[in-house]
């Protein structure tokens, strides 16, 4: 390897990394800003956040690739540029293509990984943070019983307490109400002092009650209307309250695995074509309930006409009003046909759009470095504020053109083609830009 090699790469190498990582951690924070609500106060343990995060990172792998290749080519060469240093390499010979070959090696093999990310490891993440979040998304807010609130997360159970000392376990004025009789009265227990505690593995909320009174309402002999009253006193009373409710529960992987999002290109592949046999079979299925049983040759039209002539008008009139309805029943059939044909098609574009994707925001790491490398040494900028303003520029373009087209595709105004429409818009970019490096 040569002095010009790894001058290059090391100057390279640095930008690209730490852009990298900022990337992953800003499309990271965007995720967690989306679910704040889903997770927060839910008593998660760290290991089920770090699990959720850590499969959440790396299904922004693909993404992060092409916007830290496209920050880091135009600040390295902007960097030479802005201390004569691509002077200095010109004027010994040396062309600007062949100062771009260190940093084009590499960003052919984060091309080659983000493609196997996006194709194997990416589906996966995808069904484990899925899974996950589903699960958070199921699990009760954590035990948090406020002052002059109602409690009413436990099933069966409403809880009141007026005050709570700092310890979090001595309560004072309590008030439960015990609707687990199903009845339209439920029993009552108050008391003026409390203390609370969860038993070690946390599976039951343990109440010890002082100086209170219980109160129950009850039907005999299913006579509604004889309802004797009961009041119990006491100095001392336990409670327990199941919490297995509030027990995180790891869901089976398979609830989301059949969605197109957790599928390589061969998943994909065979899941299109049984769609395709789907539509085939709801078209041919549509014609059959059209055409069978009562199909009319043309021939017999006229006799038909001529039996009608024949008939009473009470009879005219309902065979009128049998043809209106089934005329009816063909048109709500051939509307909810052509929805149901629609969303068919609108699913199997879905897949069409995930396939894509996976070419697309590999290669995106290729199509912008010729953007950002010839942009960098005509602009002779180097540090962070151009290099960061013009990066965000042409990946937000990349992007908006990648959205419109997709939305476009998913819509099926355009084929499956239309999700390089980005790549082709960009690509012209790169080369005038790259010609004109060149020649400089």
């Amino acid at each position: 390897m040569k002095r010009l090699d790894r001058l290059v790469i090391k100057s390279f190498l640095g930008p690209l990394v730490l852009t990298f990582v900022v990337a992953v951690f800003v499309l990271l924070m965007q995720f967690i800003w989306k679910y704040i609500d889903d997770i927060a106060g839910k008593g998660l343990s760290v290991w089920v956040i770090m699990e959720l995060l850590l499969d959440a990172s790396a299904t922004f792998v693909p993404m992060a690739m092409p916007i830290a290749v496209l920050f880091a080519s135009i600040m390295t060469m902007g960097n030479f540029g802005e201390h004569y240093e691509l002077v200095a390499i010109k004027s010994g010979g040396i062309p600007l293509w062949r100062t771009m070959i260190p940093m084009g090696v590499i960003v052919v093999a984060m091309t080659v990984v983000a493609f196997f990310f996006a194709n194997n490891v990416m589906p996966s993440a995808v069904l484990k943070y899925r899974t996950t979040l589903y699960d958070i998304t199921r699990k009760k807010p954590a035990l948090n019983i406020k002052p002059g609130e109602y409690y009413k997360e436990i099933d069966g159970f409403v809880i009141r307490v007026n005050e709570k000392d700092a310890d979090g376990h001595t309560m004072h004025d309590i008030t439960i109400y015990d609707k687990r009789n199903n009845s339209s009265k439920p029993d009552i227990i108050t008391a003026k002092k409390g203390l609370m505690q969860t038993t070690p593995d946390e599976r039951y909320l343990l109440f010890t009650l002082f100086d209170g009174c219980s109160y129950s309402e009850t039907v005999e002999n299913n006579n509604s209307q004889s309802h004797p009253f009961t009041r119990i006193y006491f100095s001392k009373n336990e409670l327990s309250f199941d919490l297995s409710s509030f027990a995180f529960d790891k869901s089976d992987g398979n609830l989301f695995q059949g969605s197109y999002q957790m599928m390589n290109m061969r998943q994909l592949d065979t899941n299109i074509m049984h769609l395709k046999e789907n539509v085939i079979n709801t078209k041919d299925k549509h014609q059959e309930q059209l055409l069978h049983p009562k199909t009319i040759k043309t021939s017999a039209k006229a006799d038909i006409y001529s039996m009608m002539d024949t008939l009473e008008t009470a009879q005219q009139r309902r065979i009128h009003n049998e043809a209106a309805a089934r005329t009816e029943r063909i048109l709500n059939d051939t509307k909810m046909y052509k929805q149901t044909i629609v969303a068919q098609k609108e699913y199997i574009n879905r897949h069409y759009i995930e396939w894509h994707r996976k070419f697309t925001l590999s290669l995106a790491c290729i199509v912008l470095f010729f953007v950002g490398a010839p942009f960098g040494s005509i602009v002779r900028k180097g540090g962070l504020g151009l290099p960061l303003v013009a990066s965000v520029i042409f990946f937000v373009l990349y992007y908006v053109i990648g959205m419109i087209a997709e939305k476009a595709v998913r819509e099926g105004a355009m084929g499956s083609i239309g999700m390089w429409i980005s790549t082709f818009a960009m690509l012209p970019i790169g080369i005038y830009l790259t010609y004109r490096a060149v020649r400089r």
